[in-house]
């Protein structure tokens, strides 16, 4: 029958390239009937799943759209209608072949990746349909998963069940979002969720009912399409996605009809976006003479974005059959014309027709990236059984032979991790701190050690010294009053009389006998004593010898303790050196984190810019005149590193012997100013003397910049206004705007001189008009006119507005008497250029020249002057052509008060 027809030979579609896209884990959860020992229905429809895979790189591999059918049991209805009727399909799901009967006779065949029976369980389905998505999706692909049928046959059943009562009844939907959240890490991973359901050509978000009507934004370089509009919720757990799902359901139009008691009224597209953290690891490094090294580059973070849709499209339905009226018929409307679009383009795409209408309908714009783009796709067409529907079927059967001939071209969607390289660094940062803390703590420890010990030993050998001294003194002492009293016994022994009796007779010879003796004894007695007072000498000579030695050697202790001191001096120099480079390092890491923000945020809006051509990082903000960008509540990064350091060390780096160090330092204090909270501890820290030295010391063009910027910001504050004047800021930048020629500081430099006008224009009339004459001694308004040669409008439109500032500012003085005379713009010479540019294309540069030729006109002593530079012209054209009423009525105000200006038109005949 297949040969006779030819559908078989026209529907199948034949694929021999290679998968090897989770080969192993895909194969394990196939049933028994599907393993590749069983047959060669696996061998032949795993190669046609999707093509090729297994490659990780940035190259587009090509998948073909994957598509599988499900037929429907019988209900009740088509129990009882059709009871004596044959089904009008027959399935043969071993040989992925399914039978459309023509008639009794007549059957004809077709081939799909799966047929799966009315028995088929939601695991079966999912494992076949949707599973080898998810998996792609993990792996970094963009996947789709989309049921097509007619009302009635399945689709929502398939894709959104709950199985709240029976859990064996969970769809693809809850069934994807377990896998996905079994297989991520929520340390380094994330997924967020959208809802949506397009109604009647409306896209609406089904978590939030109040937005009916999200734009789709299509990427003109990359071509991918986005919702910006629709909420996006971040999940955590199988719960929250529960909760989800349920909010969308209630929220999603359904009605009932003939064909289905809850036919849906809408297309349903849930968008899955799952952002993983991997490696990537550089080439082999090559050696020499050609040969691979088995070295290899670090591996440098990236981040994997992919997504994940599962499309629930309406029915397609005929109205004789669903019974559709009134606004029920304008929906079946909506569904079929959507329908019809989508098989236009898959048409075209099986056809390789060099045109694809994706633009018929939203939601084939919204599919563009799952038909012939780089998304893994996976359709599951539903049918009935009923042979009352066989048409209806018939058409379902060949949609899904057409989007098999859809080829997509696969890419892995991987970004440089900026932020996992900002987290690695600053950890190593603060390894490198807390190691340099330690070493130094460690060799203070060793020093006061070392320190504490030379002390001890020093008192020990003191204190023994002295031991000895005393107890040699008292031996001496003790020796000498004995050897005293011995002498003073024998003096008296000697004085008593020395005649002794002999036999009876006295002995003349006895005494002198007994004093040559007695002599004799005090001479060995004397020696003796002389004797041990040599001893004494020589022990207490040796003793002082001991005390020369050990005071050597405290004097040697001593070296070595300044020794250690110098040390300590140079490792707290090398310590202020790398506390330096780390407050360098700090900033520049944030910069860098702000600066892939500001790219982030820039690709998100598709490549826009600022308006300023010339603007570069380094130029700090100027308040007034270009807001700061904080994205998403966030602190900016010199916020960070305030904190972090502190303003005292920061400005301490603005004298640095380093060049690099203290341009980047007054980078830092300029960003700083631009915050209003930091503008009085940056005055009262020195931070304003600081910056008026480098604008004044400094050659660099880049620092005169900054510092300049600086100075304007601090000009915002009242209390710095005296201030910058009594130190000389406006000569300053008179200075600078004579030398400089790069726009941006011209730009810097005439916004800073605009803003102090607009600042002294606030004061009393008093204070404005000295401060006023100030600014002008010192070259303000000559600083403006210079500014003028650079032409670009920016730069233009900061000295318009100081100009305007000025004449605002005399004029009120004049109106109040406080001043007399000529014009200090006109003496200067500012009305030529005044004049000259007063009807400039730029709107901003014309409306401040407009003002400043109105409050001129407003003292009549300028008249003659401004007739003679050709003002009055400009003054009639004013009042009556200006765009703006206030401008026009002072303009028109101002010609009929002054009696000079009227003779003037009465005598040039101006109709007025």
């Amino acid at each position: 029958m297949a040969s006779r027809n030819g559908v078989a030979q026209r529907g199948a579609v034949k694929l021999d390239r290679p998968v090897s896209f989770r080969t192993s884990s895909f194969k394990s959860r196939l049933p028994p009937s599907q393993s590749p020992g069983n047959g060669s229905a696996v061998r032949r429809s795993s190669p046609a799943l999707f093509g090729s895979a297994g490659s990780k790189d940035d190259h587009a591999v090509p998948g073909r759209v994957r598509v599988a059918v499900r037929l429907r049991p019988r209900n009740a209805e088509e129990m009882v209608a059709d009871a004596d009727f044959a089904d009008c399909v027959e399935l043969q799901p071993e040989l992925k072949r399914l039978k459309l009967r023509k008639n009794n006779w007549d059957l004809d065949t077709y081939e799909f990746d799966d047929v799966l029976t009315e028995f088929a369980s939601q695991k079966r389905v999912y494992e076949v349909v949707a599973k080898p998505v998810v998996e792609s999706v993990l792996d970094g692909y963009n996947g789709t998963v989309m049921a097509y049928g007619q009302t009635g046959t399945g689709k929502t059943f398939t894709l959104g069940r709950l199985g709240e009562e029976d859990t064996s009844d969970r769809g693809i939907m809850v069934r994807s979002m377990e896998d996905i959240l079994a297989d991520i890490s929520p340390e380094t991973d994330s997924i967020s969720v959208s809802y949506l359901q397009l109604y009647m050509e409306t896209l609406q978000d089904l978590l939030d009912p109040t937005n009916d009507n999200i734009p789709i934004v299509e990427d003109p370089r990359t071509g991918d399409v986005s919702v910006p509009g629709a909420t996006i919720v971040e999940i955590k757990d199988q719960h929250s996605f529960l909760e989800l799902l349920r909010c969308g359901e209630a929220h999603r139009i359904a009605a009932n009809t003939k064909l289905n008691t809850e036919s849906s009224r809408s297309h349903a597209i849930l968008m899955v976006q799952v952002k993983r953290s991997v490696l990537g690891r550089e080439d082999d490094v090559s050696s020499e003479n050609g040969d691979p090294s088995h070295l290899t580059k670090p591996f440098k973070p990236l981040v994997r974005k992919s997504k994940l849709v599962v499309v629930d499209l309406a029915g397609s339905e005929r109205i004789q059959k669903s019974g559709s009226e009134g606004h029920m018929l304008e929906e079946a409307k909506c569904i079929n014309l959507s329908l019809s679009a989508l098989g236009k383009c898959i048409n075209s795409l099986a056809e390789n027709s060099a045109h694809v209408p994706f633009r018929d309908s939203k939601l084939t714009r919204l599919l563009r990236d799952s038909f012939g783009g780089s998304a893994r796709t996976s359709l599951i067409v539903t049918i009935g059984p009923s042979p009352r529907h066989r048409g209806e079927t018939a058409s379902t059967i060949l949609f899904g032979q057409r989007a098999m001939k859809v080829e997509n071209m696969l890419k892995i969607k991987e970004e440089f991790d900026y932020k996992s390289l900002s987290r690695k660094l600053e950890i190593q940062v603060d390894k490198l701190i807390a190691e340099n803390e330690r070493q130094h703590k460690a060799f203070e420890d060793e020093v006061e050690r070392i320190n504490l010990e030379g002390q001890k030993r020093i008192s020990e050998v003191e204190r023994n010294f002295a031991d000895a001294l005393e107890k040699e003194r008292l031996k001496c002492q003790m020796d000498y009053m004995e050897a005293v009293k011995e002498l003073e016994e024998k003096l008296v022994s000697n004085q008593k009389p020395n005649h002794c009796l002999v036999d009876g007779k006295w002995n003349g010879e006895g005494p002198g006998l007994s004093v040559s003796k007695e002599a004799t004894e005090l001479q060995e007695l004397l020696e003796n004593e002389i004797d041990l007072r040599k001893m004494a000498e020589e022990e207490l000579k040796n003793l002082k010898g001991q005390l020369g030695l050990y005071t050597q050697s405290e004097a040697g202790g001593d070296a070595e303790i300044f020794k250690l001191h110098k040390l300590l001096e140079e490792e707290a120099q090398q310590k202020k050196k790398l506390e330096e480079e780390i407050i360098i390092l700090r900033s520049q890491l944030l910069q860098s984190n702000f600066e892939a923000e500001q790219m982030r945020r820039c690709l998100d809006r598709g490549g826009s810019g600022n308006g300023f051509t010339g603007l570069d990082s380094s130029m700090p903000p100027v308040r007034n005149s270009y807001p700061k960008d904080i994205g998403n509540g966030q602190k900016a990064p010199v916020s960070t590193l305030f904190e972090q350091v502190g303003l005292q060390k920061i400005l301490s780096l603005l004298e640095s012997e380093d060049a690099n160090v203290r341009i980047h330092a007054v980078k830092v204090v300029a960003n700083l100013a631009a915050e209003e909270a930091n503008q009085k501890r940056i005055v009262e820290a020195g931070g304003l003397t600081s910056l008026l030295m480098l604008l004044r010391s400094f050659e660099d063009e880049t620092v005169r910049r900054v510092a300049a910027g600086a100075i304007a910001n601090l000009a915002m504050n009242e209390a710095n206004q005296e201030l910058i004047m009594a130190q000389g800021g406006i000569s300053l930048l008179a200075t600078t705007a004579a030398d400089a020629d790069d726009a941006q500081t011209l730009r810097m430099v005439a916004g800073a001189i605009a803003i102090y006008a607009e600042m002294v224009l606030q004061l009393s009339s008093l204070l404005c008009n000295k401060l006023q004459t100030k600014l002008r001694s010192e070259g303000g308004i000559k600083a403006l006119l210079g500014i003028v040669r650079c032409g670009h409008p920016d730069v233009l439109s900061q000295v318009a507005r100081g100009i305007a500032n000025f004449a605002k500012c005399e004029s009120r003085a004049c109106t109040q008497g406080m001043k007399s005379g000529r014009s200090l713009l006109i003496e200067d010479g500012a009305l030529p250029w005044i004049v000259q540019n007063a009807n400039d294309e730029a709107a901003p540069i014309r409306r401040h020249i407009e003002l400043a030729l109105c409050h001129l006109a407003q003292h009549e002593v300028n008249a003659k002057d401004m007739i003679s530079g050709g003002a009055l012209w400009e003054l009639v054209r004013i009042s009556r052509d200006c765009s703006r009423e206030d401008i026009r009525s002072l303009a028109h105000r101002t010609l009929n008060s002054s009696p000079t200006f009227r003779a003037e038109m009465r005598r040039l005949r101006i109709d007025y």
